[in-house]
């Protein structure tokens, strides 16, 4: 039997195999529980095998052999390119991922090998599939390097994009106490510096938070009986003093008590305002409102102005990703909503958005308690860059 006919009949046995195997990586072995083998081995396994059956010529042979033969990399859904997004995703490292192509290798072999004459057609099966693993786990390294890349990027995003405020409170009101000295009452100002010092510590806080993300380990929330009308009627009030001259108008309707990190929530419907303001109609309204319904309170921010092309939707809460601000200069880093998506997220939640007929309206679902995330068949859809 050709060793891709073996694997084929016995994708089975190989996973069974695979996930008694390891257990005997200590502690890289130890985070490829029974789902994560059992959920990525069989389409591992297809893709050599399909790599397997596939006639190669003696150059391309000869190139893998002498590990010149370069995947191709232009392609970004693989099965290889995906499970190695989704390890990064999880929080693997690049040991525990390169031990998952070792389990899956030794595993192979071990079933194959025992008692099989290894003529001409055995050992060009081995020799091909020790090619196919070695170019799924090429792609996979690529794949998981640039993932994290793109995790540290996020990471020094936030850094600037959250700490710039505080910063430069502390910097004006240094000036400020500087100009009044002869009065003798620089105590406000010291109070803001004492506050936005702080903010700042909270926020580095936050930031190893934002850093858990990028492991796929979920935002931490410190969630507390709260009711969320005056916490987001504070963050409305803030708004109208950073934008005096726009009008926003707050409506809420049921229960809105639950249990919810207010700081965060608060956070998400200052992205938001801040988002309406930047791409909004400046002479139109932004309406917040709350609606408590059974398990959920829902947050919607809608602004009137230009409307965001459907081609957009799916790639807008990603990081650093800006859309052309309509009112004055836009120095953000694109993360607005990127933060509103992973604090929805935590709370279980979800967020959604609808743009027609020159109304822009975000959806931000939260959960009262702790609970398993909501179903999004009926959501709005996807959403825009902050």
């Amino acid at each position: 039997m050709r060793l891709a006919d073996f694997i084929e009949k016995n994708i089975a046995l190989i996973v069974e195999e695979a996930k008694t195997f390891a257990k005997t990586l200590g502690e890289a072995g130890a985070r490829l529980d029974d789902k994560a083998l059992r959920d990525h081995i069989p389409d591992m396994l297809n893709t050599i095998i399909a790599d397997l059956r596939t006639e190669q010529s003696d150059a391309v042979a000869q190139e893998k052999a002498e590990g010149d033969f370069a995947p191709d990399t232009s392609r970004k859904d693989s099965a290889a390119q995906i499970h190695a997004c989704e390890r990064a995703d999880q929080g693997f490292d690049v040991i525990q991922l390169v031990s998952e192509y070792r389990v899956l290798r030794a595993t192979v072999v071990r079933l194959w090998t025992p008692e099989r004459v290894f003529d001409e057609e055995a050992v060009e099966d081995m020799n091909r599939f020790n090619e196919a693993v070695d170019q799924a786990l090429a792609e996979s390294v690529g794949s998981f390097s640039n993932k994290v890349e793109q995790w540290r990027d996020v990471f020094l995003g936030i850094l600037g994009h959250e700490l710039r405020g505080p910063l430069s409170s502390i910097l004006l009101a240094a000036e400020m106490m500087g100009t009044s000295e002869a009065s003798g009452s620089p105590s406000k100002h010291l109070v803001r510096i004492v506050d936005s010092g702080n903010r700042m510590q909270v926020l580095l806080n936050d930031l190893l938070d934002f850093n858990r993300v990028s492991y796929g380990l979920g935002l931490i929330v410190d969630r507390a009986l709260v009711d969320l009308a005056p916490a987001c009627m504070s963050e409305i009030e803030i708004a109208r003093t950073n934008w005096p001259g726009r009008e926003f108008d707050f409506t809420s309707h049921g229960s809105c008590i639950g249990e919810f990190d207010a700081s965060r929530v608060r956070e998400v419907v200052g992205n938001l305002l801040t988002n309406a303001v930047k791409y909004g109609d400046r002479e139109s309204a932004i309406a917040v409102h709350l609606d408590g319904r059974d398990d959920l309170v829902c947050i919607t921010v809608k602004n009137s102005g230009p409307e965001i092309p459907e081609d957009k939707f799916e790639e807008l809460f990603e990081p650093l990703r800006r859309g052309t601000a309509v009112n004055g200069s836009d120095g953000s880093l694109g993360l607005g909503l990127f933060i509103v998506k992973q604090v929805a997220l935590a709370h279980g939640g979800s967020v959604a958005v609808s743009s027609s007929g020159g109304v822009t309206e975000f959806c931000v679902r939260l959960r009262r308690a702790d609970m398993p995330p909501v179903a999004t068949t009926d959501l709005l859809g996807a959403a825009r860059g902050g």
